[in-house]
């Protein structure tokens, strides 16, 4: 893939998991009960919904890239999603510091396909989101196969959210979703039917981070990126994966706005890393992950 502005000398990191909160119109991908759910869960009450053109001002001032996404997540909260179509383009107007990624709901069946397939194609989307949890599906589950595998034929990676999730924390029942669809192990199947599919399981997966760094050890093209959490309180499993077995594989992502990188960064820096896995972390491996080495 091509099309990339990004000078990869010039950025200190790249930031793999970064959500587009709201849309041009003001509408946002998430109802308001479950963006406030998440809100005290990150104990981020009242923190802004950046623009995406705000996104790049934000990245840009830090000498950092940015992977943007949405949630498509229509067939199980009826809430209308924010128009893939709508964050490729703008991130296609910072090239220089933002990469678009999409979300298709796999419920959408054949018309997903043909709108992934779009979205590489004509609108240079560079990797897929998927919420197990909020898009109400099991990762191994074959409805979601005909996704899959058009994103392997695209050469693109699929980021899974894995382990417990804010939104809807605290609401009754969860706001209706089901926490076990993001256990890292049901992604294994996927990986496993998907051979050459290039797969990050986000987050420190609690409860199952052991499970996530099984996966990410047994199955070549499974990484997994550190948002959600600020690194102080990453397990010391996690960190001693990330100094050894999985220093090519393991990728820096905030969760901004409830997470932003100046916090993360902060934290990470404090952590026992070692120097030669620092700019690993940071920017090379999702460089490598991302096709952005020449």
């Amino acid at each position: 893939m091509s099309g990339l502005a990004l000078d990869l000398d010039r950025l200190t990191a790249i930031d793999v998991h970064t959500h587009a909160e709201i849309s041009k119109d003001g509408h946002g991908a998430l109802s308001p009960e479950l963006f406030g759910a998440s809100e005290t869960y990150f104990k981020a009450h009242g923190h802004r919904q950046p623009t995406i053109e705000e996104m790049a001002a934000h990245y840009r001032e830090r000498r950092m890239a940015a992977v943007v996404f949405t949630v498509d997540a229509e067939h199980a909260t009826g809430h209308p999603r924010i128009s893939n179509e709508e964050v490729a383009e703008s991130c296609a107007a910072h090239p220089d510091a933002l990469i678009p990624f999409a979300s298709i709901d796999p419920h959408k069946g054949r018309a997903g396909v043909r709108e992934a397939r779009k979205l590489v194609t004509e609108y240079g989307v560079r990797g897929f989101k998927f919420h197990p949890s909020i898009q109400a599906f099991s990762p191994d589950d074959r409805l979601a196969y005909p996704l899959y595998e058009a994103i392997e034929e695209l050469g693109v990676p699929a980021l899974f959210h894995t382990g417990q999730t804010g939104i809807g924390a605290g609401v009754p029942g969860g706001g209706g979703i089901r926490l076990k669809y993001s256990d890292p192990m049901l992604v294994d199947d996927v990986a496993v039917d998907f051979p050459e599919l290039r797969i990050i399981l986000a987050h420190p997966s609690f409860p199952w981070q052991d499970e996530a760094l099984a996966v990410a050890t047994h199955k070549p093209y499974v990484y997994i990126d550190l948002s959600g959490w600020s690194p102080k309180y990453f397990p010391p499993q996690l960190v001693r994966y990330t100094n050894s077995l999985l220093k090519e594989k393991v990728l820096f992502g905030s969760d901004y706005p409830v997470i932003t990188p100046d916090r993360w960064l902060a934290d990470f820096a404090k952590l026992d890393i070692k120097p030669e896995v620092r700019p690993k972390v940071l920017k090379e491996n999702a460089a490598r992950l991302l096709g952005l080495l020449r």
